[in-house]
Order: C-alpha cells, then sequence, then structure tokens
C-alpha cells in the first residue's frame, strides 16, 4: 500500500507510522530523514537544501519534491511505502499526486490521526526533557520519582520552547492554516480515513491497522 499520514503536532504520527509500516512491511519515509540523508551524503539537492537552511530560510517545494522522488524510486518503496510529514500543504499533494502518476503509480489512502486541540496542548505541554541523556518526559503519562529530575541519570529536566503552551497554540494555527485543508483535498479524492488518536497508543495502532483492513491493506 501506497500511504500518507496526517494529523496535528502531538497526534502521535512518528509513533503510528513507524507501527504502520511495519504492519504493511513498506517503509517509513519522512522529510526529516530525507533531508538529514541528503545533506549527510552531500547529494547535490541536499548541498541546495542546507543553503537555504543555513541562511534560515524555508526549502523550497520544488527541492524537497525531487527529494521525495529520488526516495520512492529506490528499490525498497516499489511495493509501497508511508509517507509521514510530507505533503503539508495541498500545492505539496498535487505535485505528489504528478510524481506518482509520473511513477506509473497513485496513493491508496491517507489516514488523519484525529485528536483536538485540547489533548494536542495537554500531551505537548506536559513534556519534559532531560538535559543529561536527552529522554523525555511527561509530567501526567510518564513522570519522574522526583519533580524536574531525570530517573536514567538524574540530570534536571526542563521544558522545551516548543513545548510551551504559546508555542503550541502557534504551531496548531499554522496546521490550521497551511495542512488542515488537506483533508478536504484527499477527501474529495474518497481517500482519507480518519482514525480516532485519543487514548493509549496500542488502542490507536489498533485502530489504524483495523482501517487499512477494511481498504485491503
Amino acid at each position: 500500500m501506497r500511504l500518507v499520514l496526517v494529523g496535528p503536532p502531538g497526534a502521535g504520527k512518528g509513533t503510528q507510522a513507524e507501527f504502520v509500516a511495519a504492519h504493511l512491511s513498506v517503509p517509513k519515509i519522512s522529510t526529516g530523514d530525507i533531508f538529514r540523508s541528503n545533506v549527510s551524503q552531500g547529494t547535490p539537492l541536499g548541498v541546495e537544501a542546507k543553503r537555504y537552511m543555513d541562511a534560515g530560510e524555508l526549502v523550497p517545494d520544488e527541492v524537497t519534491i525531487n527529494m521525495v522522488r529520488d526516495r520512492l524510486a529506490e528499490p525498497d518503496a516499489s511495493e509501497g511505502f508511508l509517507l509521514d510529514g510530507f505533503p503539508r500543504t495541498t500545492p505539496q499533494a498535487a505535485a505528489l499526486d504528478k510524481l506518482l502518476a509520473d511513477l506509473g503509480t497513485a496513493l491508496d489512502l491517507v489516514l488523519e490521526l484525529v485528536v483536538d486541540d485540547d489533548e494536542v496542548i495537554r500531551r505537548l505541554s506536559g513534556r519534559r526533557t532531560c538535559r543529561g541523556c536527552g529522554k523525555i518526559w511527561h509530567v501526567e503519562f510518564d513522570a519522574t520519582t522526583r519533580e524536574d529530575i531525570c530517573d536514567r541519570c538524574g540530570a534536571e529536566l526542563f521544558q522545551r520552547d516548543d513545548d510551551k503552551p504559546e508555542t503550541i497554540a502557534t504551531r496548531l494555527r499554522e496546521y490550521a492554516d497551511k495542512t488542515a485543508p488537506l483533508v478536504d483535498y484527499y477527501g474529495a479524492q474518497g481517500k482519507l480515513v480518519g482514525i480516532d488518536a485519543t487514548g493509549p497508543v496500542e488502542d490507536v495502532t489498533v485502530r489504524a491497522i483495523d482501517a487499512l483492513r477494511s481498504y485491503g491493506g
């Protein structure tokens, strides 16, 4: 199967992408991984992307899409893939459709992880990161024995700027403006399936896999 996973920050996309891709025996492909691979290998696209990143600018869609094209053309993606983090906008989605058509294929399904803003803020604002080992804890779901002290290495815990409520609210607004329209885009194609992303991770995975089975995955 050829899938795209969408959902707001804090919906658990990275975690569910791993489980779903493993279930389907297809590669999980994230734009972050693609960028790191191209930059570390010094590919022409990686060099171009790094130039923009070093200048603090957004990498143009054309560069990102060409990186995705190269990755999807690799042998391990020939029988299917799961895209996590791409597309993020409707122009990118349209470009992906064209890219896949050029490769002689198309998306089978788009899984949307559905979770409300209050739950996202609860999940993300409760995260605490260890200054020592980097482990991420949660004040509610995975609390340490001593407040603000890492159980693993004893170092201090802190709240990243990305996990502060005001920053999360900004990220959610950006998602609503730029990425949420993908729901309408793929819904119009009849390829969108919404999954309730609340509750334990295992329950969300079961819902996702049940949805895939309904579509032959």
